[in-house]
């Protein structure tokens, strides 16, 4: 991919400050996208007389500053708008880019991100979860969030150590692993890594393997596979991921829960069962209904014959 990355600074800077209470650091987030594509655009958008102290970080990550001029009124819908503008002309003038990376939390930006996927775009929104706008995050392709970008680089200077124990079970993460596993199996699909994220991200586009303390979407599947709900085929690039025979088992008419999960992962074959009874209602519905409808008829027939 060809990245273009747009930043609200004030936004993001803000956020972190006062939610995660720590310091912004565009490094963190530059790396992250370097795993996706080519970063080839870089554009910050904030007041740098009064954020003067970041202003040298951010040049030396080569990143174009624009100054935001607020009104006495201190909107600054008029510096978000240009920051749309300049990310549509992007699109319009520079085929070549097809990913757009919004950095800040603003829901203000929901109408930007719907016009760049109409326009083919991939669009990734980086934030936190706590001050990025759940209608953002829920409608790019893919959010990154700031939390476990900070989180990983701790973690991999702490390789030996473990992983602290404010991960989410892997039980959270097995029902929506199941449902993209089902999805790639209909359409015959070779279920290898990076489709599978894929499929992921397009089912839950707040889906991350750091969640779950993973440092990697392979170490995110190997996990899995320790607790013996998939296995892993395959060496490099070309790795395939099948679920086990113990939670394969589970079709729309097995609801029994999955060994080595805490009866969460079988909640969604719960909710398959329910909903494929309820679409069989209808039809037992109108049998009953045609031969109540005919016993009524019976005597009818009878009077008349009389």
């Amino acid at each position: 991919m060809k990245i273009a990355v747009f930043i609200d600074f004030d936004n993001i800077e803000i956020g972190v400050k006062n939610t995660l209470d720590g310091r912004f650091d565009i490094g963190i987030v530059l790396e992250a996208l370097k795993e996706r594509g080519e970063v080839v655009s870089k554009i910050a958008y904030g007041d740098w007389k009064r954020s003067s102290e970041y202003s040298r970080s951010l040049s030396q990550h080569a990143i174009k500053l624009v100054q935001r001029n607020l009104n006495p009124g201190g909107d600054k819908n008029g510096a978000d708008i240009n920051l749309a503008l300049d990310a549509l002309e992007m699109a319009f003038a520079h085929g070549h880019i097809n990913a757009f990376v919004i950095v800040g939390g603003d829901s203000d930006f929901i109408t930007l991100v719907e016009k760049l996927k109409q326009y083919d775009k991939t669009v990734i929104v980086v934030g936190g979860r706590g001050f990025t706008s759940t209608i953002l995050q829920r409608n790019c392709h893919e959010f990154i969030a700031y939390e476990n970008l900070h989180g990983t680089q701790t973690a991999r200077r702490r390789t030996q150590r473990g992983r602290s124990g404010s991960s989410a079970p892997l039980s959270q993460a097995f029902p929506l692993v199941w449902r993209a596993m089902k999805v790639l199996s209909d359409r015959e699909a070779s279920p290898q890594l990076g489709l599978l994220k894929t499929k992921l991200l397009q089912l839950d586009s707040t889906f991350s393997e750091h969640t779950y303390g993973a440092s990697s979407f392979r170490d995110f599947t190997e996990k899995l596979e320790s607790a013996g709900l998939v296995s892993l085929k395959g060496t490099g690039r070309s790795i395939q991921v099948e679920l086990t025979p113990e939670a394969a088992r589970h079709s729309l008419d097995d609801v029994n829960t999955v060994p080595e999960v805490e009866g969460e992962a079988a909640k969604i074959v719960t909710d398959a069962v329910a909903s494929k009874s309820v679409k069989k209602s209808p039809s037992s519905r109108k049998s009953v209904t045609k031969k109540a409808t005919s016993s009524r008829r019976r005597p009818t027939k009878l009077t008349r014959e009389a």
